[in-house]
């Protein structure tokens, strides 16, 4: 990839821009300065580089951890930190990467290097490269393609990322098909990007995400859902989302989510259930705070895939009407197949999917008095979800009418204040049986079996039916469970 041809048009910075510029990142990011003199008196450059430079330009101040960038291999670089950092380590070497700690200050230095995917290759090939504008153009965009030398603090900026920045531009130092041919996850990382900034995608970024969709296919699945997960942590996900299902990235890593925009005819009508999507996940990310939540990956997977059974389940009405019977559950499927391949935790397959089943159980109801039973069984269904269960429920009320929405919501706080009066008097988050396995088997004089767990399923629906029974009712209740199933009564009830 050639240096020269994107620098062409990005105009040089006058000295005043450059001063300035250099005693901003001086000033926020002073720890970087005495490593910078250590590299200096070595004989070897070093820089700030990525996003420890962009922040500062952004307004941000580091936290502590700095990505740079020498001239120096891994080797090299050991032998010049080894007695100035408090420790070092490794685990990048493979690809010119050594870590370090100094203090509370955490440092990542890497050889300038070019790296590249093979046209079926899942690995890149990373070789070191010679300076440090050949290591920038190599770079995703051209607002972490800038660099500040150390120690002096000069920017380097030659893909003009510092413009783009206040254009709010997302742009690739070269020709972004060659950057996504390079590496397709930087399909991806735009759509982060942005959602993260709020900054808009060029249209030729845009027009080469969709050609070059298809190369995502030799990306590892780790890392397309580290790389969604991410996306989904920003403040604003759903403008990533879409950005990737409008360049048809989305068909290659998440197609339930295209596959929404079903097409409606003119005698049969429904709402845009993409579109609902999309403000359900919004809605949820702003329910958040008022239950405790913070960036809740499996509450925001689930509000945007909630719906993604209703394609599948899409049934042609009498009188233009549509019905979707099901789709929560066929939802839940799919939702467990797609984020199973993408190799999410198990934890996080089996919770998003639980929530995609559930998130139509309230409905279900009606907008009638809950009964105790009812609200037990909501509880103990839900489970330590609950209170995803709550936003993800309220957030999928889209409707533009006002009446509607306001009785829903009213109907919602009614359920939540019956639970809260419920868990006054029971424990509804520790509903079981008020007789346990143990118990069950001395009662009815069985060994252990399918018949104990029967018998425990049984006193469960009890529990849920009719609240707590005290131990000798329920002890009566188990009795005639048992004459009922045909089970000998045990001597001493004779």
């Amino acid at each position: 990839m050639p240096v020269s041809d994107p620098t062409s048009a990005v105009p040089p910075l006058s000295a005043d821009q450059r001063k300035a510029a250099a005693a901003l990142l001086r000033s926020q990011t002073p720890a970087a300065a005495e490593l910078g003199e250590l590299f200096a008196r070595a004989g070897h450059e070093l820089a700030l580089v990525g996003g420890s430079v962009r922040d500062v330009f952004l307004g941000g101040h580091p936290a502590g951890d700095f990505d740079m960038t020498t001239d120096a291999v891994p080797e090299q670089v050991l032998e010049i930190v080894g007695e100035w950092a408090d420790k070092t380590w490794t685990v990048g070497i493979d690809f010119g990467t050594i870590g370090l700690r100094k203090d509370d200050d955490i440092f990542e230095i890497t050889t300038y290097r070019s790296e590249s995917y093979g046209p079926r290759s899942r690995k890149p090939d990373v070789k070191y490269g010679t300076s440090l504008e050949e290591d920038l153009v190599r770079r995703d965009f051209t607002i972490n393609a800038m660099a500040a030398r150390l120690p002096s603090y000069e920017l380097v900026d030659p893909f003009g990322g510092l413009a783009a920045l206040q254009e709010r531009m997302i742009r690739t130092p070269g020709r972004p098909e060659d950057s996504f041919s390079d590496d397709p996850l930087r399909m991806l990382r735009a759509a982060r990007f942005a959602a993260r900034l709020g900054f808009t995608v060029a249209d030729d970024v845009q027009a080469a995400m969709r050609s070059q969709a298809s190369r995502l296919s030799i990306v590892s699945a780790e890392r397309i859902t580290d790389e969604l997960t991410k996306l989904m942590l920003t403040d604003n996900p759903a403008y990533g989302i879409d950005l990737l299902v409008r360049t048809s990235v989305a068909d290659q890593v998440l197609p339930e989510l295209p596959a929404l925009r079903m097409e409606v005819d003119e005698h049969h009508h429904h709402k845009d259930v993409y579109e609902h999507s999309l403000t359900v996940l919004r809605q949820a990310i702003e329910l958040e705070p008022r239950y405790g939540l913070s960036r809740d990956l499996v509450l925001r997977l689930a509000a945007i895939l909630h719906d993604i059974g209703k394609p599948k389940t899409r049934t042609l009405l009498p009188g233009g009407k549509v019905a979707f019977h099901h789709h929560e559950v066929v939802g839940a499927k799919m939702a467990r197949k797609r984020l199973t391949e993408l190799r999410f935790g198990k934890e996080v397959v089996a919770e998003v999917s639980r929530l995609v089943e559930l998130h139509l159980r309230f409905h279900g109801y009606g907008e009638g008095e809950w009964t105790d039973s009812a609200v037990r069984r909501y509880v103990r269904d839900a489970g330590p979800l609950l209170s995803r269960l709550h936003v993800l429920t309220r957030a999928d009320c889209t409707t533009r009418n006002a009446r509607k929405a306001a009785r829903l919501a009213a109907s919602y706080d009614a359920l939540e204040a019956r639970i809260e009066e419920l868990r006054e008097r029971e424990e509804l988050d520790k509903i079981r049986p008020e007789l346990d396995g143990t118990e069950i088997m001395r009662i009815l004089e069985l060994p252990p079996g399918p018949l104990v767990g029967k018998a425990r399923d049984y006193l469960l629906e009890l529990r849920l039916e009719q609240g707590e029974l005290g131990r000798e009712r329920v002890t009566q209740e188990l009795l005639r469970w048992a004459e009922a199933e045909g089970l000998e009564p045990p001597a001493d009830s004779q």
